[in-house]
């Protein structure tokens, strides 16, 4: 099966990072915070109030090369976005941002752990196929709600309308054994909305050991749901 990628989620990633590396090198006038937290805040800000854009797998790449002129534009607007975020998120900077206490518990140290990926998915309507919000997401692992790995990810988390019906979970790393060790976790979303019948989706996710947490967002760890649907009592059986 060929797979679904968001390309809006390359553009924001790298602009981000480029506007990183500007302040760290001294070569822009602003003096915003530059760790791993406000990093990810800033990307989930725009993320967040952007359209995504899905191509799938190499038959789209074509078309955004081809629309490349139109892409000018979109960074620039991208861009525009990006530094609100740096103001939003400099201006309202967690407690937690700046302190030992503000990452899971003992991510700062060095033990073989799991590097759980990033959960994302999106949620639509089954009858009229729009991406529902007002919606109320908990992730399970073993029937206990899942650690996040800090205070910017949340669970459980509430769907509001910008999102568009998107939505993502960070779980926070699980200890290992030893650097190659195997398992599979078997987690549970639980979905529930008024006037829908409330939904719950299990899936696994197999991972090895690695020598050390993760320490900060990355695109290319992300495990990507199928697109979900909710019914109104009764209709989940009428359509399959």
């Amino acid at each position: 099966m060929e797979q679904l990628h968001n390309t809006m989620e390359d553009l924001v990633v790298a602009r981000v990072s480029e506007i990183f590396e500007a302040i760290n090198r001294g070569d822009s006038a602003q003096k915003y915070c530059t760790c791993e937290q406000c990093h990810v805040d800033i990307i989930c800000y725009a993320l967040n109030r952007l359209r995504p854009h899905y191509i799938v797998s190499n038959r789209g790449v074509s078309r955004v090369q081809q629309t490349s002129i139109e892409r000018q534009q979109q960074v620039a607007d991208i861009t525009t976005l990006i530094h609100g975020g740096f103001r939003q998120v400099n201006h309202n900077q967690r407690p937690h941002a700046h302190t030992p206490g503000g990452s899971a518990a003992g991510e700062d140290k060095k033990f073989p752990v799991f590097n759980i990926p990033v959960i994302v998915g999106r949620l639509f309507d089954g009858n009229s196929f729009a991406p529902i919000s007002d919606v109320d997401i908990e992730l399970f692992c073993n029937g206990e709600l899942v650690p996040m790995k800090d205070g910017n990810w949340q669970n459980p988390l509430r769907l509001v309308h910008n999102t568009d019906g998107n939505f993502s979970f960070w779980p926070a790393p699980v200890k290992a054994s030893a650097p190659d060790e195997p398992r599979i976790f078997e987690y549970t979303l639980k979905i529930t909305a008024v006037d829908f019948e409330t939904l719950s989706h299990f899936f696994k996710i197999p991972l090895t050991g690695e020598t050390q947490a993760a320490s900060s967002f990355s695109m290319k760890r992300t495990y990507k749901l199928p697109h979900l649907y909710m019914f109104p009592p009764g209709e989940a059986e009428q359509n399959g």
